[in-house]
């Protein structure tokens, strides 16, 4: 089979590649070009396309980079820009697996007449009871990538490969190590490319939009305070609100409009409703018709919650849940699980 393989550079994409090549499939590796402009941290430095790259030539196979950038802009980091405009906390690093690494990536796969792509991401495709292919937790519970490639669905799922997916982390570093690979050792990227660690989320997005002061007040609408930006202000937060001492307060609402920012106590924090949108499916049946008993992840290594969820008639779902949970910041995605808390059922995107 010939398989073109999304090489980041990273050890886990590198031994994805190897375990493809030692099976005898006919891989290509791809280094996708991303982000054009200054970065020092994530997957997209000239030294992750150099080791990506290196790591091709030690197993003897060809190498490519496409220039993505210009869809990345505008998939994934014009969004973000815009999310953060209008108090929305956006997850970049979704949205780049949805438009760019399951998008584009398997169109330009089409274009040169590959059967399939794979990556490095820790998860697996597995056929469930019914016999439908599904996104799956990957064998490493602790480095599960099921969340962030929960969008996969139709065509896609049948054309993708996860070759790492039944590893642990220790078995994919152990294998690289074994066959010399340059990144056996190498750090997992942890945070988002486009944002430098010396000037952070702040001067990235100072560059790019208007900062505007807020008022902070309680839950009972007095005043407590001010921040610089309500536009950095995400619901959750704790820290870097300068409200002096005494109990931990939490923002529990965000309006940009009104540059209002609310804050509580931890029970303030609580709800028994979370709305969302924006939502994908693996398969049409899956889409909650009627209420429907499921787990629900609200961040990357999040724990799972129980919960129903149900269509709401124009689009959305609402989910109920079993205990009151934390709030989730809008804009945020959230991936429903079955109760095995296996397979993956669906996701979407936090409204309120």
């Amino acid at each position: 089979m010939k398989v073109l393989v999304a090489m980041s550079g990273g050890v886990d994409s590198s031994v994805a590649a190897l375990l493809l090549h030692e099976q005898g499939h006919d891989i290509v590796g791809v280094t996708m070009r991303l982000w054009g402009g200054e970065s020092d941290t994530g997957c997209c430095s000239v030294s992750d396309v150099d080791d990506a790259r290196r790591v091709a030539q030690q197993l003897d196979v060809d190498h490519l980079v496409f220039n993505f950038a210009e869809d990345f802009d505008a998939h994934v980091v014009d969004p973000y820009v815009r999310a953060h405009e209008t108090g929305v906390t956006p997850n970049p690093c979704v949205e780049c697996n949805r438009h760019l690494k399951f998008d584009r990536l398997l169109e330009r796969a089409d274009a040169l007449g590959f059967d399939a792509v794979a990556t490095g991401h820790h998860a697996r495709i597995t056929t469930d009871d019914h016999g439908d292919l599904r996104v799956t937790r990957g064998a490493d519970m602790q480095k599960d990538q099921s969340y962030v490639v929960h969008m996969l669905q139709g065509r896609a799922l049948d054309r993708t490969l996860f070759p790492v997916g039944g590893l642990t982390k220790a078995d994919v570093r152990s294998l690289a190590a074994q066959h010399g690979l340059r990144t056996a050792s190498k750090p997992d990227s942890q945070d988002v490319c486009f944002i430098q660690s010396t000037t952070g989320r702040e001067g990235f997005l100072e560059r790019r939009m208007t900062f505007n002061p807020a008022e902070v007040v309680d839950t009972d609408g007095r005043p407590a305070g001010h921040v610089a930006a309500v536009e950095l202000v995400t619901v959750g937060q704790r820290r870097g609100l300068n409200l002096g001492g005494g109990d931990k307060r939490y923002v529990v609402d965000v309006d940009v409009a009104t540059r209002r920012v609310v804050v509580g106590g931890e029970e303030d924090l609580l709800t028994n409703i979370t709305l969302v949108n924006q939502l994908s499916w693996p398969h049409t049946t899956d889409k909650p018709d009627a209420a429907r008993q499921v787990l629900v992840q609200g961040s990357a290594h999040g724990a799972r919650h129980e919960a129903t969820i149900e269509a709401t008639g124009d689009g959305a779902v609402r989910i109920e849940w079993k205990r009151p949970q934390r709030r989730i910041a809008p804009g945020q995605t959230v991936v429903f699980y079955d109760l095995a808390d296996t397979h993956v059922i669906g996701g979407g995107v936090v409204t309120s």
